[in-house]
Formats: C-alpha cells, sequence, structure tokens
C-alpha cells in the first residue's frame, strides 16, 4: 500500500526546498500536481524524472481514482504552484478522499506565505484570521471584511496584482485607517514589504505588480467592543490629503473617511474643501 505524500514547494526561492521534500519528489511514482508545467519547472531545476498528473480545483473529482490507483502499488505526491497544497490552494480534496479510502497521509512541510508575511510584517503572529483569497465581487468583499471590524486579532489577506488597489480601498472603508504590512513577491529577487497606514498603502501601490500578502492589524479594544472612537480632525486631513494624491475623487474619498471615522459626509466634505485649498 502506497502513501500520500502533502509537500511544501517554495514560493518563489528555490533554495527554500527541504531536502526530505527533494528526496521525496524524487522517490515517489507519480507526483499530482496543480499545473503539470509549473512543477515540471521544479523537478527540472532538481534533475528529476516523475512522472506528473494534473490535480487541481477543476478536475480533482475526476483524478481521485486516478490517483487511489497509484496509491495501490506505490507512494504518491501532491504539490501546488507555490506553498503548502490545501493552504488557499487545491489538495483538501485529495488528501480527504485518499484518507477515507484508508491510505497513510504524510505532510513534508514546506514555505508558507502566510507565516512568511506574518514574519516579516512587523505585526503579532500571536493570533491572526486568516481570509485566503477575497471574494470576486465588491459586495461580497465589502461585507466579508466589514463582519471582521471588531476581530481584535490581525488579519492575513492574499491578493493578485489587479485587485490589490480595490482590496485596499474596501480595507480602509471597512475598517478604517489601520496600520498594515503588504508583503509583494515574498521570497522573490523584487521583494517588498511596505509597513504603514491603509492610505498610504493606496498611494504607494498605484501601480502594483505581482503577488501580495497583506497583514492587517486587528481592531482596537473600542473596535472590539462596538464603540466609535473620537475622531481625530489631523488624521482625518491626513486621509483625505493622502487619498487625493493617490487619485480618488472627492465622493470616494469622503465616502471612505466617513465610513472609517464615523463622521458624517456633510462634515468630511467640508474637511475635504479646506484641504483643496491648502
Amino acid at each position: 500500500m502506497g502513501k500520500l505524500y502533502v509537500v511544501g514547494t517554495p514560493i518563489g526561492n528555490l533554495e527554500d526546498l527541504t531536502r526530505r521534500a527533494v528526496r521525496i519528489l524524487g522517490q515517489v511514482t507519480l507526483i499530482a500536481a496543480e499545473d503539470t508545467r509549473v512543477s515540471r519547472k521544479l523537478l527540472t531545476h532538481l534533475n528529476l524524472h516523475v512522472p506528473l498528473t494534473s490535480c487541481n480545483q477543476h478536475n480533482w473529482p475526476a483524478k481521485v481514482p486516478v490517483i487511489l490507483k497509484a496509491l495501490e502499488s506505490g507512494d504518491v505526491a501532491v504539490v501546488t504552484d507555490a506553498g503548502m497544497p490545501a493552504i488557499s490552494d487545491p489538495g483538501s480534496e485529495l488528501v480527504a478522499s485518499v484518507a477515507a479510502a484508508g491510505f497513510p497521509v504524510e505532510v513534508v512541510p514546506g514555505v508558507s506565505a502566510v507565516t512568511t508575511a506574518l514574519a516579516a510584517s512587523g505585526l503579532s503572529g500571536d493570533r491572526f484570521l486568516f481570509l485566503g483569497f477575497l471574494p470576486r465581487r465588491n459586495k461580497e468583499r465589502r461585507e466579508l471584511l466589514a463582519s471582521t471590524i471588531p476581530f481584535p486579532h490581525n488579519l492575513v489577506i492574499f491578493e493578485s496584482p489587479h485587485r490589490v488597489g480595490a482590496t485596499l480601498l474596501n480595507l480602509m472603508e471597512a475598517l478604517g485607517d489601520r496600520d498594515l504590512a503588504v508583503c509583494r513577491e515574498l521570497t522573490k529577487l523584487h521583494e517588498e514589504v511596505f509597513r504603514g497606514r491603509i492610505s498610504q498603502a493606496i498611494e504607494h501601490f498605484a501601480s502594483p505588480r505581482g503577488e501580495f500578502v497583506l497583514v492587517v492589524q486587528g481592531a482596537s479594544e473600542a473596535e472590539s467592543l462596538g464603540v466609535k472612537e473620537t475622531p481625530d480632525l489631523v488624521s482625518i486631513e491626513n486621509e483625505l490629503a493622502q487619498l487625493r494624491e493617490a487619485g480618488a475623487k472627492a465622493k470616494e474619498a469622503v465616502a471612505l473617511v466617513s465610513e472609517s471615522s464615523g463622521l458624517p459626509k456633510k462634515e468630511v466634505y467640508k474637511v475635504w474643501l479646506q484641504t483643496a485649498q491648502r
């Protein structure tokens, strides 16, 4: 009887692949990969010649019988394009199916973008809420973020370059101008970790590139209790100024700051007009 190995792979730097992972990938009879083209590059780098079969979120029901058959005569490894299988990536359904069929499952730990970003953020990693990739629809994304308003622990979010701008605006609208770290291209050549306020990140990532992990500060004690803090006029002026510099229009900026500060839109708009004259 074979064993299914759940193997973590590098999220960018190939030197982060463990020796144990290399050994397992070289001794299995089949590798189930999220994208065989991506995994073939990794195997070529390692000079390994192991058969590959695709197993992803679209075809896993059809591939489970193939993998169960392969396990009858040998070991199988499951990998994703980067990081740990089943962590905001395919793999959990396969693991559940293999375990239910009576085959042993063993995890070969590797790099995780979640813990890497938390370690780089400067924010506490003792307790956190992992949201993975947010919903694609703006309404659903805003509703999810709104539900986290009272959560006292830091949030970890995955995001793609073409949606990170909208997500930062949604964060500002739902949570206010909290501290955060925006981690871009972790472990890769052009790695960047931006630490600051959400409003500053909106301005900084006007033309984003690469893959992102956001680590957002959790709710303050007052927010956790549902108590609106007294608005700080200087902070409101700074938020509006930063949004203006980032290219936000009056209606959008006023709505965001009104939501985050609790001030009526009319009052925020007055501040918007005042800061425009400086």
